[in-house]
């Protein structure tokens, strides 16, 4: 089903033909984030990342976003911990003016002072925005306390001083280091060939430098007491963010750690939403989410909260995260929660953007691609024992964290009172 080719000078193709799709999707993915990064250079990924869009040697930035969207595609971009990417999604007829236009951005970018200037405005905007949206902005705070004094605990976007004193030498430089063959793989899926593909890769990324891979500092997690962390701020709601360090991207319990996902807080049918929302009224969002990385990960719960009911919906949260390590789930409970993991698989590499991204993030971080039927087959394999095993890791209640923003002040001692229940 997928095919892969690595060049000579380490640069690696992945591809996905789906024969009965109109469409084709293309990304360029960079094994950098913000975890290659420092205290000085926080966030020079996610400003290189805009950076790449003001314009190439052959392409003005006018010139990238009128070509692509006047052909009937979209082109977008994110930066990730552990990943940069730049996609595009277009008329499979027009897979190789996206391939020039996207390689040439990353190649070959201009990065003049006019546009790092005008950029930098932006990005100190962008970071006001999130500060302004607490249910975004307490996860900053949230990882802060998984990973505190160290790059995975800061945002990945930057502080405003680091933004302001980013100089064109920093950013540069840092293109430089990482952008390097070894580090870059091209993804794609829907109407193509793959072999016309890896060829016009490799005229076009000949002169890239092979370098080597790119390589972070390991974490550091030694949380021995629960941490809480309180923004008081005048919200209609009060915004949570529990979390506690989970498994790394490939970990023996990771499949049974998916389906607890599920089962707890990933769709209308979960346990914390009937709990919390329909039985209580507590919150209108709430919910969980897995995030895996190389060497670590974690579990989070998230929610809209009632301001005066923050302790009683963080001690019904604490109790069902209790229940998982003492109850096992119920054979028609663990059904369903495979049934969704599988369907919602089924129905999102349906679309060749989604492909591209499952086949390219496999390849920039294992170097190797999970088809969709060894994921079914083993989330199949997964027993209740399994998922009380990973929740018995996982919610550890002395390695507890948890973000808050809202009109919280003087009910720091309740709340905390709350995260010691066992």
């Amino acid at each position: 089903m997928y095919k892969k080719t690595t060049l000579s000078n380490g640069l690696r193709i992945a591809s996905c033909r789906i024969a009965q799709m109109q469409s084709v999707s293309l990304g360029i993915w960079v094994k950098t984030g913000g975890r290659y990064e420092n205290e000085k250079d926080k966030g020079v990924s996610h400003y290189l990342e805009h950076l790449l869009f003001k314009g190439s040697k052959k392409y003005s930035c006018r010139k990238i976003k009128e070509t692509i969207e006047g052909l009937g595609g979209s082109l977008n971009g994110f930066t990730s911990e552990e990943l940069s990417c730049f996609l595009v999604k277009i008329p499979g007829r027009f897979l190789n003016t996206a391939l020039d236009i996207l390689s040439d951005m990353v190649i070959n970018p201009l990065l003049t002072q006019e546009d790092i200037d005008k950029e930098r405005s932006v990005i100190l905007e962008e970071i006001k925005m999130y500060k302004d949206q607490p249910r975004a902005y307490v996860h900053d705070l949230l990882d802060g306390l998984l990973w505190p004094n160290q790059p995975l605990g800061m945002p990945i976007i930057g502080f405003e001083d680091t933004v302001n004193n980013m100089s064109r030498s920093q950013i540069c430089g840092f293109k430089e280091d990482n952008y390097s063959a070894a580090n870059i793989v091209v993804s794609a899926a829907g109407i193509l060939d793959h072999q016309r593909l890896s060829d016009k890769v490799k005229a076009l990324a000949a002169k890239v430098k092979p370098a080597k891979e790119n390589r972070f500092l390991p974490v550091k997690e030694k949380q021995r007491e629960p941490q809480l962390k309180i923004l008081h701020k005048d919200t209609e709601q009060s915004h949570l963010a529990m979390g506690f360090h989970s498994f790394k991207r490939e970990h023996p319990l990771k499949y049974a750690l998916s389906l607890l996902h599920v089962i707890l807080g990933a769709n209308m049918s979960s346990r914390l939403f009937n709990e919390v929302r329909e039985k209580r009224g507590l919150a209108y969002e709430i919910g969980t989410q897995v995030k895996r990385l190389d060497d670590t990960g974690s579990f989070l719960v998230h929610a809209g909260v009632d301001n005066a009911k923050v302790e009683e919906a963080l001690e019904l949260i604490l109790r069902e995260l209790a229940r998982m390590k003492s109850h096992p789930v119920p054979a028609a409970e663990l059904k369903r929660a495979k049934d969704f993991s599988i369907g919602q698989l089924v129905l999102a590499l349906e679309d060749t953007l989604e492909h591209m991204l499952w086949i390219g993030e496999y390849t920039a971080s294992l170097n190797r691609i999970e088809s969709p039927d060894e994921v079914i087959a083993q989330l199949n394999k997964v027993e209740a024992t399994g998922i009380m095993r990973a929740a018995r890791e996982i919610f550890d209640n002395k390695k507890l964290n948890l973000a808050a923003i809202g009109p919280l002040a003087g009910r720091e001692d309740s709340i905390r009172a709350k995260l010691a229940i066992d």
